[in-house]
């Protein structure tokens, strides 16, 4: 799905905090503990609101509990859903997109996709469906490892489309949010895939919801797993722990990226390391790639110290002399940056 950028803060219908206006680079500084956002949001009680009208359209007597976590994600055996925290400000909307070009749940279309999917794993824990033999017929073992990225097959029709990236066919529990998320949002299900194997667990869904009417949940906990209500973490730590998870993904093209721009071959006693050199233009350099990419400059030097700590690993050296590698390693850094940035939408795929 298409990356949108979040719209700006409306101060009819939010109350200005007072780092809402502080730059992108003090804003990282402070502690997720410090932002004391909420669920009150108006587009967030809308998208909960709706959630749970369509739970009750279905006779669905379940309701999952949220709270505000640093991302998507419903835990095994909580029948809840964590929502991510830069959902609760349009400042924070604006952070995320900054940092990683793209924010889920961003308009109200994505924001019901997932809580549909989410409202998938939280009812599974709720009833633990997925200890039902047929369950596990079905979709498969929950049990099976689940991947840090897998290799889709878009032709695939043994499988719904909701989310994107054939998301239903990581892992056996995706494949039933998945398809609990298409069920939920109307009997359309049947005419779009009619001629699809994957109308088979649509209607083993449908099967399983009609049994499950009226009936309370076996699990009750209403735990609040990672809140950042407790997090000590700034927010500038969260985006370079998830900037350098998004970096080992890519560091095949990285090391392909550096050994076409410089050389392992030191040539001469008098060589320049490629990483010593890009330390001292890195400054001027940072500035300018972040004014052209139209991102913080926070994003660009945490992309810059990967492919310095890279190159001193690999032991490259410039291939020519200092002032045109200066041109080089802004195309580098240029490549790399995009890669980053244009990668996130793909980021559970190989």
């Amino acid at each position: 799905m298409a990356p949108i950028a979040p719209e700006p803060a409306h101060p009819g219908r939010t109350r200005l905090r007072s780092w809402a206006r502080l730059p992108d680079e003090q804003l990282l500084g402070l502690r997720f503990r410090d932002l004391k956002v909420s669920l009150r949001s108006p587009r967030l009680r809308r998208g909960i609101a709706r959630l749970n009208e369509e739970l009750a359209a279905a006779g669905l007597a379940f309701r999952p509990h949220y709270w505000l976590a640093d991302e998507w994600f419903s835990p095994d055996g909580v029948p809840g859903i964590a929502i991510p925290f830069y959902l609760a400000h349009p400042r924070l909307r604006a952070l995320e997109w900054r940092m990683m070009r793209e924010v889920e749940g961003g308009n109200a279309n994505w924001l019901m996709r997932i809580l549909r999917h989410e409202a998938g794993h939280a009812l599974d824990s709720a009833f633990r469906l997925r200890r039902r033999r047929r369950w596990r017929e079905v979709f498969g073992p929950a049990s099976l490892p689940y991947p840090d990225s897998y290799r889709p097959r878009p032709g695939s029709r043994r499988y719904v489309q909701h989310l994107g990236a054939w998301y239903a066919q990581s892992h056996p529990t995706e494949d039933f949010a998945e398809t609990f998320a298409v069920w939920l949002k109307g009997p359309q299900w049947r005419h779009t895939y009619r001629e699809w194997p994957a109308l088979a667990k649509l209607e083993y869904v449908d099967e399983l919801m009609r049994e499950l009417r009226g009936q309370a949940p076996v699990v009750r906990r209403r735990a609040r797993i990672e809140p950042i209500s407790g997090d000590q973490r700034t927010l500038g730590e969260h985006y370079r722990a998830r900037l350098l998870r998004q970096a080992r993904g890519r560091a095949r093209l990285l090391d392909e990226a550096l050994r076409r721009t410089f050389t392992p071959v030191r040539k001469s006693a008098r060589a320049v390391r490629a990483a010593t050199f890009m330390r001292r233009v890195k400054t001027p350099m940072r500035r300018a790639l972040a004014l052209r990419l139209d991102v913080s400059e926070y994003l660009v030097h945490q992309v810059m110290r990967l492919v310095i700590q890279r190159a001193g690993e690999l032991g490259l050296y410039l291939r020519t002399a200092q002032r045109p590698a200066r041109h080089h390693v802004e195309r580098l850094l240029l490549r790399i940056a995009r890669l980053h940035l244009d990668g996130s939408a793909g980021r559970h795929m190989l």
